[in-house]
């Protein structure tokens, strides 16, 4: 497909991200699938990433993403920054087909006056910025897709006439998964992802200490990528304890349970250390208190042989197979969960793996992105 898209990952994080962060995980997935299909892509991102792209557009250095949840009238000019930069470029140049954002509420506001035909990826909870997506206008310009179909189910009037579907994530762990030898188990689960309430470590920390499994939680507290990290951190800005959710959230309810043996915070990783640590795992457990719209550790657990077990919520029932590749138990039944999560070491490593080879390689998202560009393409006329 002879296209110019320009792909708008954001002021957080580089692409791709050293560990912990979806968004720039699928973008860093979906962009070497485009250029193999042909596409010419122009990435606006920040400019420590190392994707590798026809072109790089950058406002910031560094990812920002240390300053995500501080106080709004500290943090709202970072998006709209890095707009500023999106728009300059798009103003500047004549070739961009296509723009496919991702970037929260900034991104279609301020593209629906740019005149490009774009497609907004929408990666998170709907009801998180009800007014805006109740009172959406984005003339023909702004199209959206979501990563679920629990997501755009949610979904109010304004913002669903501008719907052109729903793309499952993927992740490159799922490319030649079949014939990659799995490890054998140990006897650990895993949480993976940032730590926060709606991942919901602290029923995870209650369950597998019930069962008497160990439990490893991977993925950053706040702007802190370790403990260490977190040590110095907060011994130079000890109000991130109280006015950062994720930090106060793990000091107040996960801290005191992680002692190193039955519990452990493994902090960010990435590369063979995160693969190793989901490989050998006995599941992955997703205990979200959330409806959780796309689920890329799920699809990364299932390309690694291992079963993923959680709440029947969010995308976890269109990602999960109960009983083949996963369990499933109801939502906010902490008893039940548990109970679920005895039987995984019953379920088999081999279709788990098959279930993300057919279903969530990244050259399967690509094309679903490309049909979704011609729908946009289509509809700017």
């Amino acid at each position: 497909m002879a296209l110019t898209v320009l792909m708008n990952a954001g002021p957080w994080l580089p692409v791709p991200p050293l560990g912990y962060g979806g968004i720039e995980n699928v973008v860093a997935t979906l962009v070497p699938e485009l250029r193999r299909r042909g596409v010419r892509v122009v990435m606006a991102t920040v400019g420590t990433s190392t994707v590798t792209a026809d072109e790089h557009v950058s406002v910031f250095a560094e990812g920002q993403f240390g300053r995500l949840l501080d106080p709004y009238n500290r943090v709202s000019g970072v998006p709209h920054a890095h707009l500023q930069g999106v728009l300059a470029e798009l103003r500047g140049r004549g070739d961009v087909d296509l723009v496919h954002d991702h970037v929260e509420v900034v991104g279609p506001s301020t593209l629906a006056a740019a005149d490009v035909p774009t497609l907004h990826t929408l990666h998170w909870d709907l009801g998180r910025h009800a007014p805006f997506y109740a009172n959406l206008d984005c003339r023909d310009a702004v199209w959206v897709n979501g990563v679920s179909a629990d997501q755009l189910g949610k979904a109010p009037d304004p913002l669903r006439q501008r719907v052109l579907g729903h793309v499952h994530l993927a992740t490159p762990l799922a490319d030649g998964a079949e014939h990659r030898r799995l490890p054998a188990k140990a006897d650990h689960v895993v949480v993976l992802g940032r730590i926060t309430h709606a991942k919901g470590q602290h029923i995870a920390v209650r369950v597998a200490r019930e069962l008497g499994w160990p439990l490893v939680l991977a993925g950053p507290v706040g702007p802190f990528r370790d403990a260490e990290d977190l040590r110095t951190g907060l011994a130079a800005r000890p109000e991130l304890r109280s006015t950062n959710p994720d930090v106060r959230y793990f000091c107040e309810q996960i801290s005191d349970h992680v002692d190193g043996r039955h519990v452990r915070w493994a902090g960010t990783l990435h590369g063979e250390d995160l693969t190793h640590l989901i490989a050998t795992a006995r599941a992955a457990l997703t205990p979200i208190t959330w409806d959780e719209p796309g689920g890329t550790a799920v699809v990364e657990s299932l390309a690694l042989g291992t079963p993923v077990v959680g709440f029947r919520r969010g995308c976890l029932p269109e990602l999960i197979s109960h009983g083949r590749t996963g369990l499933l138990a109801t939502p906010g039944d902490e008893a039940d969960l548990a109970e679920q999560l005895l039987k995984s070491p019953y379920l088999d490593p081999a279709a788990c793996v098959q279930e993300a080879v057919e279903r969530f390689r990244p050259a399967v998202m690509a094309e679903n992105y490309l049909r979704l560009y011609r729908k946009v393409l289509d509809h700017a006329g």
